[in-house]
Formats: structure tokens, C-alpha cells, sequence
């Protein structure tokens, strides 16, 4: 059986956590907390740690799915959790422009520490006020080859349809 490492991460209410919780097969361990900080007028609770699910997705295919803190004061977590991982899914909050910037910082990080394929979820695409995949494709500045996709991270054939397509590009990159 072969496991792969996936990591989920976004600005803080970006849906990490939604949707690691709307596939995993098992209990999510989750390290939600309390906010304490300017977090606490957005949500109540907040990853501080990571979040882990699991889904298999063939008798021979099992997912590791690894979510990351979205606050800046927890990024120390992102190299952590980043260690091994085969493919990265950037969830974004398409209804909150305020946090594209954040976003990108995220991206950045990721694209700089390990060369390691990813796709954009444009998460909240259920909402009258989502900005659709090809606005945040130009609004984050993402080439043509980078796949931004529709998401809705609560419902569990659009999470699924995101993994298939990261298992994708995953394959797609170790072709080439």
C-alpha cells in the first residue's frame, strides 16, 4: 500500500480544516483553540497545530491529508508539516479579497521551501459574493499551468474532486 502526504494550507478561515473533516475517513485530529487574537472577530476557534485526516482512495492508495495553522504567528508549522508531503492544496477564501495577499505569502513559502506540485481550491464558490477561479487566478498571479479550481470545502464530492485533481498533477509532474 502506498501513502501519500498531502498538505492542506490558506489563510486563517480559508476552510483547511472543513475540508479535511468533509473527507477523512477517520476521527480529524484537530488542535483547535480558543482565538486569542484579532482571529477571534472572524471565528471562535482556530487551528494552533495541524489538523490530520485520512482518505484511501484505491485498496493501494491511501491519503495523508495534513492541514496547516493559517495564522502568521504559527507558520513555524508549515516547514514542519511540509517534510515529506507529495502535493499541496492552497485553500482560498474567495469571498475575502483582504486575504490574496496572505495568500500569496502562503504560496510563496511553499513554492520557495520545496519544489512540490500544487493546486489553488477557490473555496466558498456556493456564496453570491465568490470571486470564481479565474478572477483569483489573475488576482493571485498564477501562471496558466497552475490549476485553480471550484471548491466548496464543507461538501465532500468537491473536496474529493480536488484530490483527484492533485493526484493529477502529481502524476502529470513525475512523468515529465
Amino acid at each position: 500500500m502506498q501513502t501519500v502526504k498531502m498538505v492542506i494550507s490558506g489563510a486563517v478561515n480559508a476552510g483547511k480544516t472543513e475540508f479535511i473533516k468533509a473527507i477523512s475517513e477517520i476521527e480529524v485530529v484537530s488542535t483547535e483553540r480558543r482565538a486569542t487574537d484579532d482571529t477571534k472577530m472572524i471565528k471562535k476557534e482556530t487551528t494552533v497545530a495541524m489538523d490530520f485526516g485520512r482518505i484511501a482512495i484505491a485498496d493501494d492508495l491511501v491519503l495523508h491529508l495534513f492541514g496547516t495553522p493559517g495564522q502568521k504567528r504559527f507558520d513555524f508549522m508549515w516547514e514542519i508539516l511540509s517534510e515529506g508531503m507529495l502535493g499541496l492544496v492552497i485553500l482560498v477564501d474567495s469571498t475575502r479579497p483582504e486575504t490574496f495577499r496572505e495568500t500569496n505569502r502562503i504560496i510563496d513559502f511553499f513554492v520557495s521551501y520545496r519544489d512540490t506540485p500544487y493546486v489553488i481550491a477557490a473555496n466558498k464558490q456556493d456564496r453570491p459574493n465568490a470571486w470564481s477561479p479565474d478572477e483569483l487566478r489573475l488576482a493571485l498571479r498564477q501562471p496558466p499551468q497552475v490549476k485553480v479550481l471550484p471548491c466548496v470545502a464543507s461538501d465532500r464530492e468537491s473536496v474529493k474532486n480536488i484530490l483527484l485533481e492533485l493526484l493529477y498533477v502529481i502524476q502529470e509532474r513525475s512523468e515529465d
